[in-house]
């Protein structure tokens, strides 16, 4: 039951905190704190990211297929260039992360810093369009989110606000640019699982996919549906009220 749990915890906060700007590391290394789990291990964390991939794919399959078919050239390019910082971060960096970053009172830290970067930058937020150049910038920033608790999205729409795109803009590209990430993610993974093959449990793999899948659909639809009237404020109080917490559960 507690192991079912755990699947289910580790689904939704996937899904809900891969595209809201709060930070799904941060989220559930608090849950793992006050429930005292066990690391749910790599295969599930590839399927919960694999679920949250299935999700923004069918949300925004008619711009996808626009993508892959060239009728959206410029976008597609840009798409292209604001991934290889993160390709090329990931590939230098993720050892270093993996043995220096992953410790509480940085996830503590990039959620308060980041929380309140997101919420100064929706002052610039204006009607301003997306070109080659902000592409790489949100491209460069989108390499802070290797940072455990800066949050990817986070991240990448705080830096398109800043740039003057509008909330639903700067969130629509943070969420494209969410699949080659995703896809990177989940490579990466793959690659450490077949250099190390280890057993996986298929009803577990099933129920946090789904759920994870789910999930992640809903907070896409729902944030980009309200986006224009939310005020990322409250957003910053979350991460940083957050950060507190991570931090109590160091004592």
């Amino acid at each position: 039951m507690v192991e079912f749990l755990q699947w289910v915890v580790l689904a939704l906060v996937q899904g809900l905190t891969e595209f809201l700007p709060i930070s799904s590391s941060a989220h559930l290394i608090l849950a793992s704190e006050f429930a005292g789990w066990q690391d749910q291990g790599l295969v599930m964390d590839i399927a919960a990211h694999f679920g949250s991939l299935l999700a923004v794919i069918l949300y925004y399959r008619q711009d996808i297929i626009k993508l892959l078919t060239g009728q959206d050239w410029p976008l597609f390019s840009q798409i292209f260039l604001a991934s290889i910082p993160i390709a090329v971060a990931g590939l230098i960096l993720a050892t270093f992360i993996e043995n220096n970053l992953r410790e509480v009172w940085v996830i503590a830290a990039a959620s308060a810093v980041f929380g309140v970067l997101l919420w100064y930058s929706q002052k610039f937020s204006r009607q301003q369009a997306l070109n080659f150049k902000s592409a790489l910038i949100i491209g460069l920033a989108q390499c802070l989110a290797l940072i455990p608790g800066a949050s990817r999205s986070g991240v990448t729409i705080t830096a398109g606000m800043a740039l003057g795109l509008s909330k639903d803009k700067a969130a629509k590209f943070s969420f494209l640019l969410a699949i080659p990430a995703i896809l990177m993610t989940t490579a990466y993974g793959g690659l450490k699982i077949y250099n190390s093959p280890t057993t996986f449990n298929f009803t577990a793999v099933f129920t946090i996919v789904t759920l994870s899948f789910l999930s992640a659909w809903l907070c896409i639809h729902w944030f980009m549906k309200y986006i224009q009237k939310i005020d990322f404020m409250w957003f910053m109080h979350y991460r940083i009220l957050l950060a507190i917490l991570i931090l109590l559960s160091l004592l």
